[in-house]
């Protein structure tokens, strides 16, 4: 009768012990790390920088946050006119903001921090389409607007809605603050931060 050998046998079970351990080792640390969000998901709740001083007056610019687009628009003196007109105010759904969708440093005439820089989502509060910046005031309209091709909504450069259109309501402001005076952060205030 054969006699079983001993040392083989402890041999043979830590190799094996340790070939199991390592190809679990091997399959659960990819399971682990699916738990953590992807880079991509981190990138679209981040706070995204724009420097402002490139964005010539009447220019406007598009950049991504949360996966929607945010408008950076720098306002003309002649946009500043065609907001202050009384007659442009009764023309608005909501000429004063009374639906809160902007943080309370923006809740001015303006809808901004700085009167010269407009930040906005650029998705229409109807549907979600995506209005034209219109900067030359087409469409039956004397000054620069934003135009929701999908319905019709019109928008002034302060993101206020104007009457007789589906939008129901203004353009949302995200939250924002600038670094200096050159650098704005969107998706981070002193609030949010």
């Amino acid at each position: 009768m054969n006699e079983p050998n001993e040392p083989r046998r402890r041999f043979l079970i830590g190799v094996t012990s340790f070939v199991a351990g390592a190809g679990l080792v091997g399959v659960a640390t990819p399971f682990l790390q699916s738990w953590n969000p992807s880079a991509k998901a981190r990138a679209e709740g981040a706070p995204v920088r724009v420097d402002v001083s490139k964005i010539e007056p009447g220019e406007m610019i598009t950049v991504e946050w949360q996966g929607k687009p945010v408008w950076v628009l720098r306002r003309t003196r002649e946009n500043f006119l065609n907001l202050d007109k009384t007659d442009h105010r009764e023309e608005l759904r909501d000429p004063d903001s009374a639906v809160n969708q902007q943080p309370d440093y923006a809740r001015n005439a303006y809808r901004s921090i700085r009167d010269d820089i407009f930040v906005a989502v650029g998705v229409c509060t109807h549907l979600g389409c995506v209005p034209n910046y219109e900067p030359d005031g087409m469409l039956g309209v004397e000054h620069a607007l934003y135009f929701c091709p999908c319905h019709g909504s019109k928008f002034d450069l302060a993101g206020r809605v104007f009457k007789g259109v589906p939008a129901p309501t203004n353009l949302i402001i995200p939250p924002h603050q600038y670094l200096d005076n050159n650098i704005l952060e969107i998706g981070a205030d002193a609030t949010t931060s």
